[in-house]
């Protein structure tokens, strides 16, 4: 008779039956006193990492078997299909490993059509950042601190996405112009724009800790009980954490964060491009698309360098901003100033542009036209009726 090999997981089920079925004589006091004795010898969910396959994951969209079409959109080379994100079934975390994994190589695909469909470089902040510490960057046009005309500030919300992204799931799971910067950018340009691409979730270094050792096993002489209690506590401890890690391989690595000088959040970053950028520009007309949490950055932009921004800026389209003037005690002056000069274009099923009631007097609110997602793209779609938002020249009225 074949006996069939069994996962880690369903071995434990097995033994977990088994032993249930010993103890089924027995007296009930000593039945929860077995069953408890039992389930402390089995981690089910620690057998259940042991299935997983190794957080070993390719480098590249080729290694990964997916590339990129015609039409933007991520597929499967060999099959054509869309990406799937339960490549295993149940093994949620490996998969969200995977997932991540994908994102990474993703960040860097889009870095090279900032720079090479879109033209753009970077400037590394902070600008005197040594050669030691750990630093950021935003990305300009070549004429972004020249062009006496128009400039464009791009600011994206918050989470994993970087420089030229919108939303990591769009880009993956729809195409790059949903998801991505890039029509903006090119957009812009056309039109004879400027154009900053702003970092603001790039805030620190995460660098992996120091393995960690088995304490030494020398006492100390007459130490006191109390102390050498607490010592043992503390190396006992350390110990199980030890072999803890040699035990499950699948344990994450443990890392720590060094911050970025002066780019430790989305709104420092922000104030920081402001002051040593934005504020330099040649440009006499200023236009900003701020998403999501860049809204809440921009209106703490404008908290700090009220007159300067309001000198500036000309109008900003903001899009699901997740702002609030009441929490962030803006000004009665920078509440009017943002009711003529900035738009929220918010999740609704209602059309592109239909006016929605706003519940605070900052700014004009407006459909999105999408239900569940902003959908920013839809500015650049050719779907913008140009409505004026403002008494300047909108955002609108070009891109």
């Amino acid at each position: 008779m074949l006996i069939p090999q069994l996962s880690a997981a369903e071995s434990a089920l097995c033994i977990l039956l088994i032993g249930m079925a010993q103890v089924g004589g027995q007296e009930d006091g000593e039945k929860t006193t077995a069953l408890k004795d039992l389930l402390s010898r089995i981690d089910l969910d620690e057998l259940m990492k042991k299935d997983e396959p190794p957080f070993t994951f390719p480098k590249t969209l080729e290694e990964f078997e997916y590339a990129f079409n015609e039409h933007g959109q991520l597929r499967h080379i060999k099959t054509g299909e869309p990406f799937i994100f339960n490549a295993r079934e149940d093994l949620h975390r490996w998969n969200q490993k995977r997932y991540e994994a994908l994102g990474e190589i993703i960040t860097q695909y889009v870095y090279e059509l900032l720079e090479t469909k879109c033209n753009l470089t970077k400037a590394i902040l902070p600008l005197d950042a040594t050669v030691d510490e750990p630093f950021t960057f935003v990305y300009l046009s070549p004429n972004a601190l020249s062009n006496p005309s128009k400039l464009l500030v791009l600011i994206q919300g918050s989470g994993v996405v970087r420089a030229g992204q919108w939303a990591r799931r769009l880009i993956i799971n729809q195409d790059l112009d949903s998801g991505t910067q890039i029509p903006f950018i090119t957009r812009a340009m056309e039109e004879g724009y400027s154009v900053m691409v702003l970092n603001p979730n790039e805030n620190f270094l995460e660098v992996e800790k120091p393995s960690s050792t088995l304490p030494s096993q020398t006492e100390p002489l007459d130490e006191p009980a109390e102390k050498k209690e607490r010592r043992d506590d503390k190396e006992g401890k350390k110990r199980r954490e030890f072999y803890e890690k040699y035990r499950n391989p699948q344990k994450e690595t443990e890392t720590e964060r060094i911050p970025i000088r002066e780019n430790t959040s989305s709104e420092e970053h922000v104030l920081y491009v402001w002051d040593h950028f934005v504020s330099k520009a040649a440009a006499k007309n200023v236009f900003i698309v701020a998403h999501s949490y860049g809204g809440l950055s921009f209106v703490e932009l404008m908290n700090h360098r009220e007159t300067e921004v309001r000198n500036k800026v000309c109008a900003v389209a903001l899009t699901d901003s997740a702002h609030n003037i009441w929490l962030q005690e803006t000004s009665k002056s920078t509440q009017d100033w943002m009711q003529q000069h900035c738009c929220n274009w918010v999740s609704s099923p209602e059309p592109l542009d239909t006016p929605l009631d706003s519940m605070l007097p900052d700014c004009p609110r407006v459909s999105a036209g999408s239900w569940g997602y902003a959908g920013v793209s839809q500015l650049t779609s050719g779907e913008r009726r140009g409505t004026p938002w403002t008494s300047r020249q909108p955002i609108g009225g070009h891109i």
